[in-house]
């Protein structure tokens, strides 16, 4: 069959219901091509259908005893309030750019609000939607908790005797409790001004549990349960299985509600029994893997070789001085002098290297070291003046004979006579002696 393919890549298995001893397969419906574009089409133009028409006063704004002053005084020819002795006399009015003064393009009643679709392309959305329903990657992409799900579609049977109490047991049984937590974490108060109308807080969707008319005691059981949502598989609505124009919502069947959807949709084979000249959507591809397609042998011996332009001529002109291969075209000795100039520059390091080395050698150690010792002893010698002339100096300060500015030298040129120099012994001890 060449659906199975389809079938698989939808990640579907044939799942039997065992009633009697009787075997029901899965519905063709699921095997229907997921159209996004499609159910977002649809989705979008029926959710219209619940709008109601508003509008503003026919006269909001427009009630003023007003009139243009016309031209000559200066100001916009714009109609102006009347009257004096008011701030509010002379303000322009009536211009949507005016204060008090009526909007643009009022509002009226009688605008295009509803939506008509034609109907074959609304029995493709819920198709669709079904189809999308049974593909694990689309519901959980779409925020369900199904991680401890048996499997989709998940069909549940004996549904229809059960109390709200009896339902939750059951569905948290199955694995539906953690989407079922989910919701109820989601609860908030709605944003904006809308939570001081109708419905003040909001909430995520949970699963929708579809029954048929042997089930009709599912509505009062599950009516209770936040998020959970209900739908006759008779009237199945593209504004529930794909809320908000997404694919994917968590959708759970009763048994007689799964076994319905052969006659509600038809197959492949035939036409549907309720839905007057319907047949499903027929997938434009069987195979949707473009890469496989593409490469096979088949394909790609009809397609041509890859053309392949050549350039005439550069689109740019080369830089010589920055461009080796231009300045080789116009001067063939470039590349000749460029390695000499580099043996030279290489040359030069080695002798660089060879000179550093020398330095390095036992003599020159030796001589270094030897320097090094002839600097100290300077330093240290150096270092030995000053603290002995510190030290002269600190004790004269302390007998109370040392006068900052004054030196021995300068007082001996004083008191020595003319007829004597200053390196004479015998002048030197006489002024010894005289102190």
């Amino acid at each position: 069959n060449k659906y199975d393919l389809q079938a698989r890549s939808l990640g579907l298995q044939e799942r039997q219901l065992q009633s009697n001893q009787r075997l029901v397969p899965i519905p063709g419906v699921f095997t229907a091509p997921i159209r996004n574009d499609l159910v977002h089409f649809v989705h979008s133009n029926l959710a219209k259908n619940r709008r109601q028409g508003h509008a503003v006063f026919y006269k909001a704004g427009a009630e003023h005893s007003a009139e243009s002053w016309g031209t000559g005084r200066a100001v916009a020819r714009i109609p102006r309030i009347g009257g004096s002795g008011t701030s509010r006399s002379g303000q322009a009015t009536f211009g949507n750019m005016c204060r008090k003064a009526r909007m643009f393009a009022p509002l009226k009643i009688w605008r295009k609000w509803h939506r008509k679709v034609n109907i074959n392309q609304r029995r493709h959305a819920v198709a669709s939607a079904l189809a999308a329903s049974a593909c694990v990657p689309l519901v959980m992409a779409r925020g369900h908790r199904v991680e401890n799900v048996p499997e989709l579609p998940l069909v549940i049977d004996n549904l229809s005797k059960e109390n709200t109490k009896t339902m939750l047991s059951t569905l948290q049984s199955l694995g539906v409790g953690d989407d079922l937590q989910k919701v109820r974490k989601s609860k908030k108060v709605r944003s904006g001004t809308g939570k001081y109308r109708n419905s003040r807080y909001v909430m995520r969707k949970g699963p929708l549990i579809i029954y048929g008319d042997e089930s009709e005691g599912v509505k009062n059981a599950a009516r209770n349960l936040p998020g959970v949502d209900t739908c006759n598989v008779h009237r199945l609505n593209i504004l529930q299985l794909a809320p908000g124009g997404h694919l994917g919502r968590f959708l759970i069947f009763t048994k007689d509600a799964f076994k319905a959807l052969t006659n509600v949709f038809g197959s492949y084979k035939g036409e549907s029994t309720e839905k007057k000249g319907y047949k499903l959507n027929r997938p434009v591809m069987n195979c949707a893997d473009i890469a496989r397609i593409i490469n096979s042998d088949q394909v790609q011996a009809k397609l041509r070789e890859v053309r392949k332009s050549v350039r005439v001529h550069d689109k740019t002109k080369k830089n010589p001085l920055t461009n080796k291969a231009a300045m080789t075209k116009l001067n063939p000795f470039a590349k000749k002098r460029a390695e000499q100039l580099a043996k030279i520059e290489a040359d030069r390091q080695k002798k660089r290297a060879a000179a550093l080395k020398a330095k390095k050698t036992k003599d020159e150690k030796k001589s270094r070291a030897k320097r090094n010792q002839t600097y100290v002893a300077l330093q240290d010698g150096l270092k030995a003046s000053f603290k002995a002339a510190e030290d002269l100096i600190e004790e004269e300060d302390r007998q109370g004979n040392y006068v900052p500015g004054e030196t021995e030298e300068e007082e001996s040129d004083e008191e020595l006579p003319a007829d004597r120099g200053p390196d004479e012994p015998e002048a030197i001890g006489d002024r010894r002696a005289a102190e």
